[in-house]
């Protein structure tokens, strides 16, 4: 008798490439994940993240003030006396170093403040805006405006040193633990531009060697 036939099972399906294609789409979503990140740290990187002061000399050279920067000194309560001065102070306005040992009131004034306490604010991280007597009656009240719409840690007052100018000042350090390692900033302008003011305080305001809430440095507080 011829032998049976053996019977066949059933073929199994050739493999298919979805495992491999999977795959593919797998790696090629981290890829496009990690490329973003990387994407992310160069944007942060360009635009200075959130390490160190802004740069606020582009807006202020364009409303034709200018800017100067100083190696801030030491601050001390070596001052005794509100009104007293100190030879060590590198700008004019000072904006760093020997000060008395408390600050102004927060807010603005239409008689000169005690630059010995105004550097104190400036310590606590506020920003001084002081403008000379010949500064117009119509720049003065923009003035007034701009300081009750920016009213943390801002001092406006009349300095007559100035004469016709307007003179932005700010301590600014690295970070709160290097209080010694600091640069001051000076902004001098002859006519007030919201746009290079506002500048100012974004970049260089609430970072003083003793920084203070800014909820705390309001009008009528010291």
């Amino acid at each position: 008798m011829p032998p049976k036939p053996r019977p066949h099972g059933k073929r199994k399906p050739p493999p298919t490439s979805g495992g491999q294609d999977r795959r593919v789409l797998v790696i090629g979503v981290a890829v496009g994940v990690a490329l973003l990140a990387l994407a992310g740290i160069g944007f942060a990187v360009a635009a200075g993240g959130d390490e160190g002061p802004g740069d606020a000399r582009a807006a202020l050279e364009a409303a034709g003030c200018t800017l100067t920067t100083a190696n801030a000194l030491r601050g001390v309560h070596s001052i005794t006396s509100p009104g007293g001065t100190s030879d060590e102070w590198n700008t004019d306005p000072p904006t760093s170093g020997p000060h008395y040992e408390v600050p102004a009131v927060w807010g603005s004034y239409t008689e000169p403040a005690n630059q010995a306490q105004l550097v104190h604010n400036l310590e606590h991280g506020g920003v001084t805006i002081q403008y000379g007597p010949d500064v117009p009656a119509t720049t003065l009240a923009e003035l007034q405006e701009f300081a009750q719409d920016n009213p943390r840690g801002t001092i406006l007052a009349p300095y007559e040193p100035l004469g016709d100018q307007i003179a932005l000042g700010a301590w600014v350090t690295e970070s709160a633990s290097q209080p010694d390692k600091g640069t001051t900033y000076l902004a001098k302008c002859a006519a007030f531009d919201a746009e290079a003011f506002q500048a100012f305080l974004d970049a260089y305001q609430f970072q003083g060697p003793e920084r203070f809430p800014a909820d705390s440095l309001l009008p009528g507080r010291t």
